[in-house]
Formats: C-alpha cells, sequence, structure tokens
C-alpha cells in the first residue's frame, strides 16, 4: 500500500536513538521525547527510528512504546477482548495476514471519520443550521437575563443593558424561532 505524503514531507525524518535511551531528531539536530513523536504521527509527519550504534530501523519497538505509555496514562483504546484475540493470532497460521488486515481496517476507519466530520461542517457550517443555533443562543442569553432582573435574593442578576422591546415583538420572534426550530427537526428525521 502506498500512502500519500503531505506537502512538506519528501523523505521521512531519521530518529536516531541511543544507548541512553534518547531520540535524537536528526532534522532539527534536538533530543525529543515520545510524547513529540506521538504528536509527530497524529500531524501525519512520517519518521523512521533507527538504533545509533548498529543503524537497525526500531521504528516499530518505539511505536509499540508509544501506544504502551498511552495505555498507561488511561486513554485504553485497546480492549482487552482485542488483545487477547492479537496475543492469539501470534503463531498461527493466519499470522501473516494479520497485519494487512489491520491496517486497512484502520485505513477504512479514518476514511469514515473524515467523511462524517466533513459532513457535519457541510451541515453545521455557514448554512441555515449554524443561522438557526445563532438566533437560539441569542434567545437563550436574552430570557436568562429577562429571568435574573425580577429573581429577588440572586446576587449578581443585573438588569438587560439591551433596549426593551414590546411583548408583541418578542411573541412574534419566539413563534419565528419555533417555526425554524419545527423545521430543523423535520431536516433532521429526514436525514436520519
Amino acid at each position: 500500500m502506498t500512502k500519500s505524503k503531505t506537502v512538506n514531507e519528501s523523505e521521512p525524518v531519521v530518529i536516531k536513538k541511543y544507548a541512553n535511551r534518547r531520540l535524537y531528531n536528526t532534522e532539527t539536530s534536538s533530543y525529543i521525547t515520545l510524547d513529540l513523536l506521538s504528536q509527530m504521527t497524529r500531524e501525519g509527519r512520517e519518521f523512521v527510528v533507527v538504533d545509533a550504534k548498529t543503524g537497525e530501523d526500531i521504528t516499530h519497538n518505539v511505536l509499540t512504546q508509544i501506544i504502551m505509555e498511552e495505555e498507561q496514562r488511561g486513554k485504553n483504546m485497546l480492549p482487552v477482548n482485542f488483545l487477547r484475540q492479537l496475543i492469539a493470532m501470534y503463531g498461527d497460521s493466519m499470522q501473516s495476514m494479520v497485519p494487512q488486515y489491520l491496517e486497512a481496517s484502520m485505513d477504512a476507519f479514518r476514511k469514515n471519520q473524515q467523511q462524517f466530520q466533513e459532513a457535519m461542517k457541510g451541515a453545521f457550517g455557514g448554512g441555515p443550521l449554524a443561522e438557526i443555533a445563532k438566533r437560539n443562543m441569542q434567545m437563550f442569553e436574552a430570557a436568562a437575563s429577562a429571568f435574573g432582573t425580577g429573581v429577588p435574593g440572586m446576587p449578581g442578576m443585573t438588569p438587560p443593558t439591551a433596549p426593551a422591546t414590546s411583548e408583541g415583538s418578542k411573541d412574534e420572534e419566539i413563534n419565528d424561532l419555533k417555526a425554524q426550530l419545527a423545521a430543523l427537526n423535520a431536516k433532521i428525521d429526514k436525514l436520519s
């Protein structure tokens, strides 16, 4: 499987791991931590970790170490049952197929995640739903300030600073917002 490279990466960054367990980024000429390697991974930066003495590629071991540290911090993504099944596959006749299957599954998961995020941006980005949400927030803020003015014993409640409007126009605005909310609910029902 070929992976697409980002604009600013033509070659993977070489990270050297020394006997004292320190990691040295040859691109920036500085020592780094596993946390920084984890961040580079999330940013899509390609890197290779090599043993500074032997030149052996130890990227797999270091990535596994990053996963172990994340799991120990309580950010468990690997369920116990999955780990048991994975361990059981070692030495199995199907072991050679597992890496490709897991990689393809993770690629499919990432694509689905990106499509979902793009759909949500499209739905709420700049369309009518965003405008309705903005109006609802304004209505909530207006209601909160209105309720705060007449409640005795509530410290910090000050009268609203916006100019007062007539009850009729508030009722019309509320009815208009209710109609928009009903239309929004109808659209959501159609989508699901």
